[in-house]
Protein backbone atom coordinates (compact mmCIF):
# COMPACT_ATOMS: atom_id res chain seq x y z
CA UNK A 1 0.00 0.00 0.00
CA UNK A 2 2.50 2.40 1.09
CA UNK A 3 4.67 1.54 -2.24
CA UNK A 4 1.42 2.65 -4.51
CA UNK A 5 0.81 5.69 -2.73
CA UNK A 6 4.46 6.70 -3.49
CA UNK A 7 4.12 5.99 -6.91
CA UNK A 8 0.81 8.04 -7.02
CA UNK A 9 3.03 10.93 -5.21
CA UNK A 10 5.79 10.87 -7.84
CA UNK A 11 3.28 10.57 -10.36
CA UNK A 12 0.90 13.60 -8.96
CA UNK A 13 4.45 15.89 -8.70
CA UNK A 14 5.33 14.89 -12.01
CA UNK A 15 2.95 16.79 -13.84
CA UNK A 16 2.64 20.49 -13.71
CA UNK A 17 0.12 21.91 -11.78
CA UNK A 18 -2.69 22.72 -13.48
CA UNK A 19 -1.41 21.29 -16.45
CA UNK A 20 -3.80 19.84 -19.23
CA UNK A 21 -3.05 17.75 -22.30
CA UNK A 22 -3.03 20.11 -25.23
CA UNK A 23 -2.21 19.41 -29.16
CA UNK A 24 -1.08 21.80 -31.73
CA UNK A 25 -2.81 25.26 -32.10
CA UNK A 26 -5.05 25.46 -35.40
CA UNK A 27 -6.03 28.42 -36.95
CA UNK A 28 -8.22 29.25 -39.04
CA UNK A 29 -7.26 32.12 -41.35
CA UNK A 30 -7.53 34.10 -44.85
CA UNK A 31 -4.48 33.33 -47.29
CA UNK A 32 -3.46 35.55 -50.36
CA UNK A 33 -0.28 34.98 -52.55
CA UNK A 34 2.56 36.38 -53.41
CA UNK A 35 5.71 36.96 -55.41
CA UNK A 36 8.97 38.33 -56.02
CA UNK A 37 7.79 41.19 -57.54
CA UNK A 38 9.26 44.58 -56.57
CA UNK A 39 5.19 45.78 -56.88
CA UNK A 40 4.09 43.15 -54.67
CA UNK A 41 7.24 43.70 -51.79
CA UNK A 42 9.62 46.24 -51.48
CA UNK A 43 13.25 46.92 -52.55
CA UNK A 44 14.99 43.34 -52.18
CA UNK A 45 11.88 41.44 -53.33
CA UNK A 46 13.91 38.24 -53.34
CA UNK A 47 14.99 38.91 -49.34
CA UNK A 48 12.44 38.30 -46.77
CA UNK A 49 11.93 40.13 -43.32
CA UNK A 50 14.12 37.73 -41.64
CA UNK A 51 17.26 37.98 -44.39
CA UNK A 52 16.02 34.42 -46.25
CA UNK A 53 16.18 33.64 -49.57
CA UNK A 54 12.01 33.64 -51.02
CA UNK A 55 11.25 29.99 -51.76
CA UNK A 56 8.18 27.95 -51.76
CA UNK A 57 7.65 27.21 -48.35
CA UNK A 58 8.14 30.49 -47.14
CA UNK A 59 4.86 32.37 -45.78
CA UNK A 60 4.60 36.34 -45.02
CA UNK A 61 2.16 37.14 -41.57
CA UNK A 62 0.07 40.41 -40.63
CA UNK A 63 1.93 41.98 -37.93
CA UNK A 64 -1.10 41.03 -35.19
CA UNK A 65 -0.13 37.46 -35.76
CA UNK A 66 3.26 37.76 -35.74
CA UNK A 67 3.32 39.59 -32.51
CA UNK A 68 1.05 36.82 -31.27
CA UNK A 69 0.34 33.05 -32.37
CA UNK A 70 3.39 32.95 -35.34
CA UNK A 71 6.50 34.62 -34.64
CA UNK A 72 9.51 34.59 -36.88
CA UNK A 73 10.66 31.09 -37.64
CA UNK A 74 7.23 29.55 -36.70
CA UNK A 75 6.61 26.15 -38.71
CA UNK A 76 3.23 25.52 -40.00
CA UNK A 77 0.94 22.66 -41.86
CA UNK A 78 -1.20 24.63 -44.59
CA UNK A 79 -4.73 22.96 -45.24
CA UNK A 80 -6.57 24.69 -48.44
CA UNK A 81 -10.21 24.95 -46.83
CA UNK A 82 -11.85 26.66 -50.28
CA UNK A 83 -12.67 30.23 -51.51
CA UNK A 84 -12.41 33.15 -48.88
CA UNK A 85 -15.85 33.87 -50.33
CA UNK A 86 -17.85 30.96 -50.87
CA UNK A 87 -15.93 27.89 -49.94
CA UNK A 88 -15.94 26.83 -53.83
CA UNK A 89 -12.99 24.93 -54.45
CA UNK A 90 -12.23 23.01 -50.87
CA UNK A 91 -8.92 20.91 -50.77
CA UNK A 92 -7.58 22.17 -54.86
CA UNK A 93 -4.37 22.90 -53.47
CA UNK A 94 -3.59 20.48 -51.08
CA UNK A 95 -1.76 17.99 -53.11
CA UNK A 96 0.69 21.27 -53.50
CA UNK A 97 0.47 21.77 -49.95
CA UNK A 98 1.03 18.63 -48.24
CA UNK A 99 4.52 17.59 -47.74
CA UNK A 100 5.75 20.90 -47.27
CA UNK A 101 6.27 22.65 -43.98
CA UNK A 102 5.82 26.07 -44.13
CA UNK A 103 7.99 28.78 -42.07
CA UNK A 104 7.44 32.24 -40.89
CA UNK A 105 9.86 34.82 -42.77
CA UNK A 106 8.10 37.53 -43.66
CA UNK A 107 5.95 40.06 -42.41
CA UNK A 108 2.73 41.26 -44.26
CA UNK A 109 1.86 44.83 -44.86
CA UNK A 110 0.31 46.71 -41.82
CA UNK A 111 -3.00 47.06 -42.93
CA UNK A 112 -3.70 43.06 -42.85
CA UNK A 113 -5.27 41.66 -40.13
CA UNK A 114 -5.53 37.99 -39.23
CA UNK A 115 -4.12 36.56 -42.52
CA UNK A 116 -1.21 34.79 -44.20
CA UNK A 117 0.53 35.58 -47.76
CA UNK A 118 2.03 32.42 -48.91
CA UNK A 119 4.98 33.15 -51.37
CA UNK A 120 4.56 31.47 -55.02
CA UNK A 121 7.22 30.96 -57.87
CA UNK A 122 4.95 32.61 -60.53
CA UNK A 123 2.34 35.39 -60.96
CA UNK A 124 0.04 32.93 -62.64
CA UNK A 125 0.01 30.23 -60.23
CA UNK A 126 -0.30 33.64 -57.31
CA UNK A 127 -3.58 34.76 -59.28
CA UNK A 128 -4.82 31.40 -59.49
CA UNK A 129 -5.05 30.80 -56.17
CA UNK A 130 -6.86 34.24 -55.55
CA UNK A 131 -7.92 34.81 -51.88
CA UNK A 132 -8.45 31.19 -49.72
CA UNK A 133 -9.77 30.10 -46.54
CA UNK A 134 -7.13 27.87 -44.97
CA UNK A 135 -6.35 25.83 -41.64
CA UNK A 136 -2.73 26.13 -40.07
CA UNK A 137 -1.51 23.54 -37.46
CA UNK A 138 1.32 25.14 -35.65
CA UNK A 139 4.28 22.31 -35.69
CA UNK A 140 6.53 25.08 -33.74
CA UNK A 141 6.25 28.26 -32.40
CA UNK A 142 8.96 30.71 -33.15
CA UNK A 143 12.67 29.66 -33.80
Amino acid sequence: MRYIRGIILLLLLALPFGAEAAGPAVLVLKATAYTSSPRETDTTPRITATGARTRFGVIAVSRDLLSSDLPYGSKVKIEDLGNWYNGSGKGKYNAMLKNVVFVVEDTMNKRKHQQIDIWMPGKSLALRWGVRRVRLVVLKRGR
